[in-house]
This record gives C-alpha cells, sequence and structure tokens, in this order.
C-alpha cells in the first residue's frame, strides 16, 4: 500500500478514534498502518530534513485539521480524542468538510490539497531549485572554458579541497598532459593529489565511454584520484568505465547542485525557518 495522503488519514484518524479513547500519535500511527496494510518500505520514507517520516508527518497535520474542524480535542501532551462532532461525521460516512483545511492555506488544484503544509513548502523549494539549475548552466554556457576552468575551482576550495600549508589552493594548468586539465590538492596537508578533467561541453552532448578512457590512461601512473567535471552528461558505457576505475563524474545537473549547495555563483535572497513544538519543554517534571 503507499502512503495514504492527507485527505485520506481524516477518515483515518476518526476511525481509529470511534471508539472514544485518546490516542497518542504512535498509537494512530500503529493502528493506521495496520489496518492499511502499509509496508515497511513506505513506513520507513523520511521528509527531506530527516527529522520525521512521511506517514506520522501527515498523521501529524491530519490531527490539526481535524481538530481545528472541531471534530477531535487534545488532552495533555497532544494526545487525541474525538469529539460529538467528530462521531456524528463518521455516522454521515464522513463527507470531506470544507472545514477540515490549512489555517494558513487553500490550495486551489487538486493535488495540492493531499499534501501538508511542509509537503508543499518542499514541493516549491525543489522546483526553485530546479529552475535555478537550469539559470546556472545557461549562465556557464554564456562565457568561457577559461571562466569553467575557474569555476570548477572555485567549487572545489568551497567543498574543502585545495588548502594546504604554502597556501597553494588552485587548480595547475597541466596543458598537453593526456586531457589532465589541472590537479588539487585533496586535503589540506597535500597529502593526496586529484586530477581533474574540466569539460563545458553543451548541455544537449553526451559522453561517451572512450573519451573517459582516455582521461583513466591520463592518469593510470600516477598517484591520486581522478575527477571528470561537465556541464554534459554521460552515457551508461561512460559511467560503467568511471566505476570500474574508480574516477569520479560529476554531471552538468551535478554540478548545479553542488553550486547551490555551496554557494557557489548563487546568493541567498530569503530564509524561513520551520519550527515544532518541543515536546521535552512541555514536559511536567514529579
Amino acid at each position: 500500500m503507499a502512503i495514504p495522503s492527507l485527505s485520506d488519514l481524516y477518515k483515518e484518524v476518526l476511525l481509529t478514534l470511534e471508539n472514544g479513547e485518546p490516542h497518542t500519535n504512535k498509537q494512530l500511527g500503529d493502528a493506521i498502518a495496520k489496518r492499511r496494510n502499509m509496508s515497511n518500505e513506505d513506513l520507513a520514507v523520511r521528509m527531506p530534513d530527516g527529522r520525521s517520516t512521511v506517514f506520522r508527518y501527515r498523521i501529524r497535520w491530519a490531527k490539526t485539521h481535524l481538530k481545528n474542524a472541531g471534530l477531535v480535542e487534545y488532552l495533555q501532551h497532544g494526545i487525541a480524542r474525538i469529539t460529538e462532532k467528530g462521531q456524528k461525521e463518521l455516522t454521515e460516512d464522513f463527507r470531506h468538510s470544507s472545514e477540515i483545511k490549512s489555517d494558513s492555506a487553500e490550495p486551489s488544484e487538486g493535488n495540492k490539497q493531499e499534501q501538508t503544509p511542509g509537503e508543499r513548502m518542499d514541493a516549491g523549494f525543489s522546483e526553485i531549485n530546479a529552475e535555478l539549475k537550469n539559470e546556472l548552466l545557461s549562465e556557464i554556457m554564456a562565457l568561457s572554458p577559461t571562466f569553467f576552468e575557474k569555476l570548477v575551482v572555485q567549487l572545489l576550495m568551497a567543498m574543502g579541497y585545495g588548502g594546504t600549508l604554502d597556501g597553494e589552493g588552485t587548480v595547475t594548468p597541466k596543458s598537453g598532459d593526456g586531457g589532465i586539465d589541472g590537479i588539487i590538492r585533496e586535503d589540506k596537508l597535500g597529502f593526496s593529489n586529484i586530477y581533474i578533467q574540466a569539460k563545458r561541453h553543451a548541455l544537449g552532448k553526451t559522453i561517451s565511454r572512450p573519451e573517459v578512457q582516455t582521461f583513466v590512461g591520463a592518469i593510470a601512473n600516477k598517484t591520486g584520484k581522478g575527477l571528470f567535471i561537465t556541464t554534459a552528461k554521460f552515457s551508461s558505457g561512460a559511467a560503467q568505465c568511471a566505476k570500474e576505475n574508480h574516477l569520479v563524474l560529476v554531471d552538468g545537473d551535478k554540478l548545479a547542485e553542488l553550486m547551490i549547495e555551496y554557494d557557489v555563483g548563487v546568493s541567498t535572497t530569503q530564509k524561513y525557518e520551520i519550527k515544532t513544538i518541543d515536546s521535552d519543554f512541555f514536559m511536567e517534571q514529579e
């Protein structure tokens, strides 16, 4: 079974509370999961922040919306119990009440009504980042290959590579050395080198196995690791070749993703803090 949607959980929560007994979040979740015959895989799917599973997160929001609609009430520590209004709603075969909705949003698109506010925010964040990745790659393609090589250096530095005791932290040009575009130190003490091939190819281009094999051959007798980074894509054969030779590949999508993660070529315009109840704070001490 798939993870129940937010609207499905309205009815599931009321059905679980139908006997009038108070239930904790865990009791609600366990009962609903058993009734829906949910798999361990579905129960283990986590929210992007990793703090909660999607299933438990949706249950908490369903319970909140039901409380706002007067169908359930909270006892101590968030324990829920059905109200007379909730019992009446069940006996009337649970019409999806117009009262059951977020206090802060009234989504008009169908699938948005199946999501919690946090999930809608995550979806919006993903959409913004997807568009930002496209914009980053377009900007890179509008500039010179030299700029791209410098960008690679900045990105690797931002990720913690290249710092050495003598202050060197740049990729050293290695023209004519079998496809090696540069070298950067792997760690601050300079114990190991990373050999780099940085290629600014058209976004629709696919790099095949022979091109990766050429780079593998260029670093075969060197002590260090290999990184092939490009704005393009890699074929399955190229990926297999890299795996066989312990070479790291970074395609255009991953490149843009790393630039966003390490704040290279991007700036923050707004920040939102999502806060939840600190249950320990509200725990009475005996």
